[in-house]
C-alpha cells in the first residue's frame, strides 16, 4: 500500500473533479473512490432518491454519530484494499478527510477551480444526482453553504496543487498531466 499514489481532489460543486478521476482512469490506469459512493448505495437501499440533499443530511447524520472520518475511513479502507499504483478520491471535503488520507505517504492534494456559471450550466447537464437537472441558480447558490460544501473553500488551501478548469478540456487535461508529472518526480 505504501507505494500507491492516492491523489485527493477538492473543489467545489461541478469544478470538474468527476472529469479529472475519469481521465486519470483512462491515461493512468488510475482507480477511483468516491466518499459519495458510501451515501449513494445507502440511499438506493434505502430506495431513496441520490439527492444532493439526501446525500449531504445523510453523510452529516453518519458524521455526527460515527465521528467525523468515519467516510474518510470508508475510503481509506477502499485504498488499501485497492491493486492499482493511482488512486483517486474525487470529493474531498472536510479537514478529517485530509486528516487521516494524509497520513499516506504519496497522498496528494489537488485543488480544482471553475468559474460559478461555467459551474452551474456544468451541474445542470451533467444530472449526476436526481436534481440537478431542474436546480435553479439560486438552488446552485444555496447548495455552496450546505454543511458539506462550506469547508471546500478551506481544505482547498491546503492543496499542493491548483487547475484551473474554465476553458477546454484540452487545457484540464494538459494541466494534469502536468500535476502528475511532477507527483512522479516527487515519488521516485
Amino acid at each position: 500500500m505504501t507505494d500507491k499514489i492516492v491523489l485527493g481532489l477538492v473543489g467545489e460543486i461541478a469544478s470538474g473533479k468527476s472529469a479529472v478521476a475519469e481521465f486519470l482512469e483512462k491515461e493512468f490506469n488510475s482507480e477511483t473512490a468516491s466518499f459519495s459512493q458510501p451515501l449513494r448505495d445507502i440511499l438506493d437501499i434505502l430506495n431513496l432518491p441520490q439527492s444532493r440533499e439526501n446525500m449531504v443530511w445523510l453523510g452529516v447524520d453518519l458524521r455526527e454519530r460515527f465521528g467525523q472520518d468515519i467516510l474518510a475511513k470508508a475510503v481509506l479502507n477502499m485504498v488499501k484494499k485497492s491493486q492499482a499504483a493511482m488512486i483517486c478520491l474525487p470529493n474531498i471535503r472536510l479537514e478529517g478527510d485530509i486528516n487521516l488520507l494524509g497520513t499516506l505517504p504519496y497522498f496528494y492534494l489537488i485543488k480544482i477551480k471553475a468559474d460559478a456559471q461555467i459551474r452551474y450550466q456544468r451541474l445542470r447537464k451533467r444530472g449526476e444526482n436526481t436534481d440537478d437537472a431542474t436546480k435553479t441558480w439560486e438552488e446552485f447558490l444555496n447548495d455552496a453553504n450546505l454543511p458539506t460544501e462550506v469547508t471546500i473553500r478551506e481544505v482547498g488551501k491546503q492543496a499542493q496543487f491548483t487547475v484551473k478548469n474554465d476553458t477546454s478540456e484540452d487545457d484540464l487535461i494538459k494541466q494534469i498531466k502536468e500535476v502528475i508529472l511532477q507527483i512522479k518526480r516527487r515519488v521516485k
